[in-house]
């Protein structure tokens, strides 16, 4: 059968969607565009509001497909399904199967008997107690240079605006040793860059009760593997951001310049109201350590704007501390309440035009410091992982896009006259100009 994936929301859902169509294509499934397919299957995030409404504005879109098929059949998974589980089925008639994070090593076995089963419905939405493993050796991964490795599930912090420990469960850590040997599996093919991933990674190994290893040292144990050129991790909380984990920035050098490092808010009282668990200041502290330890580390964040009760003196506050940080980039979001958590319970709720217009503020200043952060590589030679192709390219130079140490996209032409194809490789690129959300240069020499 044919089937296509749609996916929302975070990292974490973009790494289980990749799982999931590769598991699918082992076992003889088809990937198809979305009007061809007859399974039709969406990762959902509901962490705010607005990519929820998008999940049911979509299967709203799917009932066309439906009514011309109707043995077309739909799959909700992640956040959204497991928040809002079997009531998908009365709404929409279409909807066959719902999953959870948990429920994701099931979903190809389960597709498979909704296929044979015609009147079948089933949900997947129960919790495991232990971290959900899946298979991670599937034989058509095919050539690549980057992955992404999950070493944790769920989130203990419950902090009060964020749904994820009720779509997600309380914190798992993985196996060690399951990390470390998918780890080595992914470099034996190739892979030179590493991601690891998890909601919360600084907490690694403090569910277990010294079973498994604290993040400090699991990261120290993957960072030694060799042929590992680049290793990150994502999302780190920073009351949780360990001395030993900021000294590895200087320690390792192929731990990348680069962290994403939530701060929400840079009011003290807001940063309490959320249940965040540290100061404006505390965090400074780390951020000081961390360039004491690896001078250019890019640095990004996390911005939540009209929490309840932000004062216009809060906000100021916020803008205050971006400036100090110098980000160099944000993901920044208007408040929304999300159903069973504490803050939509809160009183002094901040109108949608005065959420609107602060978030426009905090994003031109984050557009300057952006571009000023950009400005600042031109004349500077960049190592680049090569993801493949530029759009941006010419009769006369083959030109290629990739990402720097620290994350930045560059596009790059090669040196004139080459017609070899990089993808993949690591090149030495000098940065001639820098445009709006990316670099540009060209490579100094053919490896």
């Amino acid at each position: 059968m044919r089937f296509h994936i749609t996916t929302f929301g975070c990292q974490m859902n973009v790494h289980d969607s990749q799982w999931l169509g590769r598991t699918m294509r082992d076992k003889g499934w088809e990937d198809s565009d979305e009007d061809q397919a007859e399974v039709l299957i969406l990762n959902t995030c509901s962490v705010r509001d607005k990519p929820e409404q998008k999940v049911y504005s979509h299967l709203g879109r799917l009932r066309d497909y439906w009514s011309r098929n109707p043995e077309l059949f739909v799959a909700v998974g992640g956040c959204v399904a497991q928040q809002v589980g079997e009531a998908f089925f009365a709404r929409f008639p279409y909807v066959r199967l719902v999953f959870g994070p948990d429920g994701l090593p099931m979903v190809p076995e389960a597709l498979a008997r909704l296929s044979r089963e015609p009147g079948l419905r089933l949900s997947l939405l129960d919790f495991t107690e232990s971290f959900p493993e899946r298979d991670t050796a599937l034989p058509d991964q095919g050539v690549q240079s980057q992955a992404f490795v999950n070493i944790m599930q769920g989130c203990d912090n419950y902090c009060a605006y964020c749904i994820v420990p009720l779509t997600r469960g309380r914190q798992r850590s993985r196996n060690s040793e399951a990390v470390i040997a998918e780890c080595r599996s992914l470099l034996s093919r190739g892979v030179r860059d590493l991601t690891l991933l998890g909601q919360n990674v600084n907490s690694y190994g403090l569910d277990t009760k010294g079973r498994e290893p604290v993040f400090s040292d699991l990261l120290r144990n993957i960072a030694e593997l060799p042929g590992l050129r680049r290793l990150r991790f994502t999302t780190s909380h920073p009351k949780d951001l360990s001395s030993e984990t900021i000294a590895a920035f200087g320690r390792f050098p192929n731990l990348c310049p680069q962290l994403h490092l939530p701060l929400q808010s840079g009011s003290n009282a807001v940063l309490r109201a959320m249940g965040r668990k540290y100061t404006l200041e505390h965090y400074l502290d780390k951020v000081e350590l961390l360039r004491r330890e690896r001078p250019e580390i890019a640095l990004s964040t996390d911005l939540i704007v009209g929490f309840p009760g932000e004062t216009d003196q809060d906000f100021e506050q916020t803008l205050e501390a971006m400036r100090h940080v110098g980000f160099e980039s944000s993901y920044s979001f208007m408040y929304s309440d999300r159903p069973g958590t504490r803050a939509a319970s809160m009183e002094n709720k901040i109108i949608q035009d005065v959420k609107a217009a602060r978030l426009k503020t905090l994003q031109d200043l984050q557009n300057e410091i952006s571009q000023a952060a950009l400005q600042e590589r031109v004349g500077q030679r960049a190592e680049v992982l090569v993801e493949g192709r530029s759009k941006k390219r010419s009769a006369a130079t083959q030109c290629f896009r990739g990402r720097d140490e620290s994350g930045r996209t560059v596009n790059f032409a090669a040196p004139s006259g080459s017609d070899l194809d990089f993808s993949g490789q690591i090149v030495s690129v000098r940065i001639l100009e820098a445009k709006k959300h990316s670099l540009w240069g060209c490579m100094e020499e053919v490896p």
